[in-house]
């Protein structure tokens, strides 16, 4: 089996890793969060955004991004679970919260006292109407419609009942109905027609709620794509994920291309360098041998680390060369081919050196959606699977004094 060729113009110099470099680390800008925030609150004013920290922020870390973004003008935070939004209170954050996805499990009566907001999508009303009248405190709940995803919200049949029995609830104090909302399906392929349907179910769905009374404080569907490509989608509040964190929904558009920029970067450095002959077969399977007398570098990151196994032919960035990772992706470690360096006669090694997955991709460097592309994959889960055992460093912990948003580069029409 053989891969492309490595890319990225010639070798420099070689530089000494300092003493102190980390041996790996996910390196997270929060000016960039910063920014994104800011872009996309450009795009969708007068509309206000949730940044939605769910998963530890993409593998970002849900605290800092969420007070990054917060401090950017995000006047909402979103997450998946009860128990997410508990860890962001406990950690003093105090800005508006929902989450949305329970189970019978799920502690409703935590989220009531700690003024979370509860999506629900019907079973879980009386639930929430019990921690309520439990604790003598209104809970906050935001209904949500199944306008054609087919996860979870009330389908069109149930909606009038979930919305009047919510409103006798909300007649007898136990609740407020502060938002109504649901989520699109394809709004990443924006020439597909099912979201226009999605949109026109949502309009009906919010009719019926109007008639019976609801007079919500937000209503919201857009998720990052259609907040980006469809203006008519965005109502008082856009959910935005992916492009907070700087990356593309979009195939074929890149985030510089949409004025966002990736806040991650997942680096180590080089922890073996060997020469080998022709021939050599490496890692397990033996999928892969060298063409020729070559050197081998090793790189110490594997899928317990969250790098896919499947993702063969991802590239590691070394010395400003963009390498291929050659043979197949172990627990903890890979390995990709330098081609010549003569080590062993005394020609330049690169053990030590800084070795970067992805990145921002300046001047060439690899992204999240090169690795994506090698795993078959999507960019969400590229960051998202980083694992714990990288430790995560966060830089720009402070505000810069600039930072203007761009308004208008790279939006679709």
């Amino acid at each position: 089996m053989t891969y492309p060729a490595a890319t990225g113009g010639p070798r420099p110099a070689p530089e000494a890793a300092p003493a102190s470099a980390e041996e790996r680390s996910a390196v997270i800008d929060l000016e960039a969060i910063r920014h994104n925030v800011r872009r996309i609150a450009a795009v969708a004013s007068p509309a206000q955004v949730m940044a939605v920290v769910k998963a530890d922020a993409y593998g970002h870390g849900a605290v800092p991004v969420a007070r990054a973004a917060l401090s950017a003008g995000a006047g909402w935070l979103g997450v998946a679970h009860i128990s997410e939004a508990l860890t962001l209170r406990a950690a003093g954050i105090e800005a508006p919260l929902l989450a949305w996805l329970h189970t019978p499990e799920s502690d409703f009566a935590a989220a009531v006292a700690a003024g979370i907001d509860i999506g629900c999508s019907g079973w879980e009303l009386p639930r929430i109407v019990a921690a309520a009248r439990a604790l003598e405190r209104p809970a906050r709940v935001h209904l949500k419609a199944d306008t054609g995803l087919g996860r979870n919200g009330a389908t069109r049949d149930a909606w009038d009942g979930l919305v009047g029995e919510a409103m006798d609830y909300q007649d007898q104090g136990l609740l407020r109905v502060v938002g109504i909302f649901s989520h699109l399906a394809v709004a990443d392929e924006p020439e597909r027609p099912e979201t226009d349907a999605q949109l026109e179910a949502f309009r009906e769905i919010l009719a019926v709620a109007r008639d019976a009374g609801v007079d919500p404080q937000v209503r919201h569907l857009a998720n990052t794509p259609a907040t980006l490509s469809r203006p008519d989608t965005h109502f008082d509040l856009v959910r935005v994920g992916l492009g907070l964190y700087g990356l593309s929904p979009f195939e074929g558009q890149s985030s510089e291309e949409l004025g966002l920029r990736p806040a991650m970067t997942v680096r180590t450095v080089v922890s073996h360098c060997k020469d080998v002959p022709a021939g050599q077969g490496v890692s397990y399977g033996l999928n892969y041998r060298t063409d020729a007398a070559s050197t081998l570098g090793l790189i110490p990151l594997g899928y317990a680390d969250g790098v896919p196994r499947i993702a063969t032919g991802g590239p590691v960035r070394v010395e400003g060369v963009n390498y291929p990772v050659v043979g197949r992706i172990a627990m903890d470690q890979m390995v990709i081919d330098l081609g010549p360096l003569h080590v062993s006669a005394g020609g330049h090694t690169v053990l030590g050196a800084e070795a970067v997955l992805f990145g921002s991709g300046a001047d060439g460097g690899p992204t999240a959606e090169d690795w994506a592309r090698a795993a078959g994959t999507n960019n969400y889960e590229i960051v998202t699977r980083i694992s714990p055992r990288v430790p995560r460093r966060y830089i720009n912990e402070e505000p810069t004094a600039s930072g203007a948003a761009h308004t208008s580069a790279g939006l679709r029409p």
